[in-house]
């Protein structure tokens, strides 16, 4: 008999900051989707493809659930949403260093309505000691009857594997679904506006990731070099003053640690230029959303 070969969908869930993003990179091996210390970095589903002898599993990084104040977070939730439907195994990630709360108890109870199979996941492992661990692995048990509860640490890899085999073993016999080369089917211009973004997360003050958009107006290749003009939007005056920084510090700063993730990313030299601009308003405005790719 020829070995059965699994592929299907697979995606990780969980409150804002949970550690979802770190661990869909973790799996794949390179990075995919951004990540940062901001809750609500992620705003677009990006599938990540895992290859395997004997099973391809595409992970879907989704946006966090969180209570919505904007049209955009109510649209980033329609989204987490509707991909939870379409997939085959879903990954409830709980941080081992937080107390089970009432959002995770929010999200069990959302998840029990659905047809994939729920594992638990408890991220983070390498913050706590193995008492802690314990307890929290047995507080996240009580949560629901889940089909599998794994600990993992996406930093320093610990558990990465058996928590592939475990998804893996609930995927669907199934022909490959992507070419043996793809590790994302996400366009190049999004992925490079992400990582703009993420670069300017960093180190920016608690209320302005929320209002940061970043859109990929022009890229072309030129000689060896491959030429990158982006927009970098926020809602208000002040908040273009706080990005672009003192003399263009923080924006100069900006465009040297995306510049240098998008070079690895394309694997050739990139010229960036980025200019901030201002949207007022533009996570209520539907026409805005429309304009920023939402």
């Amino acid at each position: 008999m020829s070995p059965v070969y699994r592929a299907g969908f697979g995606c990780f869930v969980g409150r804002p900051n949970a550690g979802k993003s770190t661990l869909t990179n973790a799996i794949v091996g390179q990075k995919i989707a951004i990540t940062s210390s901001k809750p609500q970095t992620t705003r677009h589903v990006i599938r990540a493809v895992l290859h395997r002898p004997d099973s391809q599993l595409v992970l879907v990084d989704t946006p966090g659930l969180h209570r919505p104040r904007t049209l955009l977070g109510e649209r980033l939730n329609d989204l987490v949403r509707s991909t939870w439907s379409e997939v085959d195994v879903i990954g409830l990630c709980i941080p081992a260093n937080e107390e089970v709360g009432r959002g995770d108890r929010f999200i069990t109870g959302e998840l029990a309505e659905l047809k994939a199979t729920v594992l638990a996941v408890v991220t983070k492992t390498d913050l706590v000691d193995k008492a802690t661990l314990a307890r929290q692995l047995a507080a996240v048990g009580e949560l629901a009857d889940f089909a599998a509860v794994v600990p993992v640490s996406a930093t320093t890899g610990a558990q990465i594997d058996t928590l592939v085999e475990v998804m893996t073993d609930f995927l669907p016999e199934s022909p490959q679904l992507y070419p043996d080369d793809m590790i994302t089917d996400e366009p190049e211009a999004i992925l490079i506006a992400e990582l703009v973004r993420e670069a300017a997360l960093e180190g920016v003050r608690d209320e302005l990731p929320h209002s940061i958009a970043v859109v990929v107006e022009e890229m072309f290749d030129e000689g060896s070099l491959t030429k990158i003009f982006a927009d970098v939007y926020v809602e208000r005056q002040s908040q273009k003053a706080i990005v672009i920084g003192a003399q263009a510090s923080r924006l100069k700063d900006i465009g040297i640690r995306s510049r240098q993730e998008i070079e690895a990313l394309l694997g050739r030299r990139v010229y960036l230029d980025l200019h901030v601009r201002v949207a007022k308003e533009w996570q209520r405005d539907p026409k805005q959303l429309r304009k920023l790719g939402f």
